[in-house]
């Protein structure tokens, strides 16, 4: 059996192949590598292989597009920008970051090329289709596809992967979260382990503390049977993308410039100016590199180390991180799991790379065991455990809601039903009562919701553009399920209707939740009135 895994990154995206007979590995996990659009990244354990995560829409007459993806969506986009007389039109045909303005909140508004519309979410599917496409063209036909998919992911990004999943027949396909592959990946050998992922891509910063364990043997296997444990969680929607415009930014002001004022194609070229920079200051102390403006004025661009990292302190990223690290490791204590109990940390992610994020980690942890061996290729082969003996404990990566309308304060409130970091299947202990809003109400919905903090930083400037203060600002963000659900599904088990009609202030309904162990969640309606059972043990929504 051929099981393969995707670990559809915001700057690269890695696929890993693993052959079984039976419950029997044959051979190791391997990095697919694909002629012309794979890049090559050096690592401790040698070349990993990895696809850059760009789509370039090629200038075309006829109604069909064509498409270049990775390093030739790379090199068609430098090789239209050398002579630095790019059309702004040629500078949206590169796509970049899709997979983030999925994940986000807020996404960026779909680009008309050549009289087409494409949004992120088009691009993502014509770009994972060509990956697809070119496995089978290697002959492989696989019986099994795990996805990766950060740890705050949100239930509509899920919900595209199942709906991207059943487009291509994709079979026998699973979902499992970057951080834990990580893990998987890194530690899986040695069982007991107790690990904490800090996965820092181009989107999303993700950190899981994790325990792999023994289960009771099991005959069937020929090697040791584990299982994951996923014991804390904590995300941010920031990544290597910030820190490219950041730098970027950096640059613009010191020549007294700002962003509204130079041209699409300069701006992407200073930007790809900036990732180049942040890359070699990995490597060295100081980077200097060329950008030619709009007017064809030559700049020389430099950074060291130690201003990248007052760059990244003044925008909050290293806050958010040490926030992210603080939170897990609450989180653990709170379960009887100390600092000092943790025995590896494992970095992933491109800008787990950075020198200002690496010392700020080994300051939380000791040199010893921080660990950045496998950067880009551990989650795709941790992932590809998933299909092998292993099993997963986990816990809600967000709180979970009901909103409710408010007549007298005529507005929405949301009323927490379950927590971050539960652990599933579970039952709430106590029935929620819900009344009628309005007088007559024919029924009532039950309208439940993500509940996720949201971080974002506050950056202000003084009359020289000097950054002069940020704030790290703080809100709750509440998203409906119902908005990605299929509507079939809500019309028979969202709605409780209501015979004889509400009454405005009075106890109507009594609702009991639970979430069994594939995390869907199932509600039990009872009408207080008429001592009815109006939903039965129904699912209402796929959580996670």
């Amino acid at each position: 059996m051929t099981v393969i895994a995707i670990d559809f990154g915001t700057s690269n995206t890695a696929i890993a192949i693993l052959v079984t007979e039976g419950d029997r590995e044959l051979g190791s996990p391997q990095t697919c590598y694909f002629e012309e659009i794979s890049h090559g990244f050096a690592t401790a354990e040698g070349q990993a292989w990895l696809v850059p995560s760009l789509v370039y829409v090629i200038d075309s007459d006829t109604d069909d597009h064509k498409f270049l993806f990775g390093e030739q969506a790379r090199s068609q986009y430098q090789l239209e920008n050398q002579s630095n007389h790019q059309s702004n039109q040629q500078a949206k045909r590169l796509f970049q970051g899709f997979k983030r303005d999925i994940v986000a909140s807020f996404r960026s508004p779909a680009r008309e090329i050549d009289g087409k519309l494409y949004d992120a979410e088009a691009i993502a599917e014509i770009f994972l289709t060509e990956l697809w496409q070119r496995l089978a063209l290697q002959g492989i036909q696989p019986a099994q596809v795990i996805f990766t998919v950060p740890v705050g992911a949100f239930e509509s990004y899920l919900n595209w992967f199942g709906n991207f999943a059943e487009k291509l027949k994709v079979p026998n396909f699973q979902i499992i979260d970057e951080s834990t592959a990580a893990a998987l990946g890194y530690a899986i050998t040695r069982p007991n382990a107790l690990v904490l992922v800090i996965d820092f891509g181009g989107g999303t910063l993700d950190l899981s503390l994790v325990r792999t364990a023994p289960i009771a043997n099991n005959s069937k296997f020929q090697n040791q049977v584990f299982k994951a444990e996923a014991i804390a969680k904590s995300d941010a929607y920031i990544g290597g993308l910030d820190i490219d415009r950041w730098i970027a930014e950096h640059f613009l002001r010191q020549l007294g410039t700002k962003r509204s004022q130079i041209e699409e194609h300069y701006w992407q070229k200073i930007l790809e100016i900036a990732e180049q920079i942040k890359i070699k200051l990995s490597l060295v102390q100081e980077v200097r590199e060329v950008w030619i403006d709009q007017n064809e004025v030559v700049h020389e661009l430099r950074l060291n180390q130690n201003e990248l990292m007052e760059i990244l302190e003044q925008n909050q990223m290293l806050e958010q991180l040490r926030e992210a690290i603080d939170e897990v490791l609450t989180i653990g204590l709170n379960r009887g799991i100390s600092k000092a109990a943790i025995e590896q940390i494992l970095l992933v992610g491109g800008s787990c790379q950075i020198v200002a994020v690496q010392q700020l980690i080994i300051s939380y942890f000791g040199k010893s065991k921080v660990k950045f061996g496998k950067p880009f290729e551990a989650v795709a082969h941790g992932a590809l455990s998933l299909g092998q003996a292993i099993k997963i404990e986990d816990h809600l990566r967000h709180s979970y809601a009901i909103r409710l309308w408010e007549p007298y304060l005529h507005q929405y409130s949301f009323y927490t039903l379950f927590e971050k970091g539960t652990k599933y299947p579970c039952q709430r202990a106590e029935p929620l009562i819900l009344q009628a809003a309005i007088a007559g109400q024919t029924e009532i919905w039950l309208d439940i919701g993500e509940v996720a903090d949201i971080s974002q930083a506050e950056v202000t400037y003084d009359n020289s553009g000097r950054m002069t203060s940020s704030q790290l600002l703080k809100q709750s963000d509440f998203r409906s399920l119902a908005a990605n659900s299929k509507k079939s599904d809500i019309d028979q088990v969202c709605i409780a209707r209501l015979e004889p009609l509400g009454q405005l202030g009075s106890d109507r309904i009594t609702v009991n939740f639970e979430i069994d162990d594939r995390r869907v969640l199932i509600a039990t309606v009872r009408d207080l009135l008429t001592d009815k059972v109006l939903i039965d043990q129904q699912a209402i929504a796929k959580l996670e």
